[in-house]
Parts: structure tokens; C-alpha cells; sequence
């Protein structure tokens, strides 16, 4: 397996697993990755299976510290000397879940944050997956004001 960050070539291999990720409502779609990858590419973390993509971390730089539904949409408001590393989401396409390659996807981002000096990450997650993230040192800080998607979310940090 490989990571690397991403180009604006990938546009296309990460917007096919995202939708095979998400249901339609909480999907990112592909003009949005479009202006992720323009503003913010070296905050995609990608896995490969030889050529094939099939796991990917992104999320932006701000020094918001809360998570908000604004900044899955407008991805200018990245600022790359912000003090907090967002995450927006968490992809694996379901043939290579339960093997850890989320896991390892998860531990560069928390390393690369830390690099280059961050107070830690912030993600939301649905409840099934709290101690999921837990795992990795994320704390659990409650329900979110999120409706993204229609959905339930909790925000969760590690602060260094």
C-alpha cells in the first residue's frame, strides 16, 4: 500500500469512492473536491492498492476550533497556517474495510499535524463510531450543531 496527497489528477478516483462511501446526502460531490484539491490537495491523505485508490483522509487547516457544515462547502476558508487540521471525512470502499488501512490513514494526518505544528485535529463522526476514533486518541467533546446530511454528528479533537 502507498499514501501520498493528492493532485487534481485524482479528482476523479476520489469522487468515485467517496460516493461509494456516503449516502448521496452526506457525499461530497465531485465540484466540491474540485475546489478542496485546488486550495488544500496536501491535505488529502490517499491510499493505493497498486494504481487503485482505495482509502482517502482530507479535511482543511483553520484556526476555528469547531467543525462547521459552512466549511464542508467552502473550501476557501482554508487558511494553511490555521491551528487546527480538520477532518471532513474518513473513506474506505467497503472490499478493504476491517484491514486497518483507515487506521494507517488516520495516523499520518494526527503525524502531519503535528509536523507542522497544529494544536491537534477536529473531526465529526456518527455515534457507532466514537470509539472508533477513540482509538487514536480522539476525545469525545458531544453532540455537534452539525445537521450535515441530514445526520446526527459528534464532534471529536485530539489536542497536542
Amino acid at each position: 500500500m502507498t499514501i501520498r496527497t493528492a493532485t487534481m489528477n485524482d479528482l476523479n478516483a476520489i469522487t468515485a469512492v467517496e460516493a461509494e462511501c456516503f449516502p448521496a446526502a452526506e457525499a461530497a460531490s465531485r465540484e466540491e473536491f474540485s475546489k478542496r484539491l485546488t486550495y488544500y490537495n496536501d491535505h488529502f491523505w490517499l491510499m493505493f492498492d497498486e494504481d487503485k485508490l482505495i482509502a482517502f483522509v482530507d479535511g482543511f487547516v483553520t484556526d476555528e476550533e469547531t467543525l462547521t457544515d459552512e466549511m464542508f462547502h467552502d473550501a476557501s476558508m482554508h487558511n494553511p497556517n490555521g491551528a487546527w487540521q480538520m477532518i471532513f471525512g474518513v473513506n474506505t470502499i467497503p472490499d478493504y474495510r476491517k484491514h486497518g488501512y483507515a487506521g494507517e490513514l488516520i495516523k499520518s494526518c494526527i503525524a502531519d499535524a503535528k509536523a507542522q505544528g497544529r494544536k491537534g485535529l477536529v473531526l465529526t463522526c456518527k455515534e457507532k463510531l466514537l470509539h472508533y476514533y477513540a482509538k487514536f486518541g480522539f476525545v469525545n467533546e458531544g453532540l455537534s450543531e452539525s445537521d450535515h446530511g441530514g445526520a446526527e454528528w459528534y464532534q471529536m479533537r485530539i489536542t497536542f
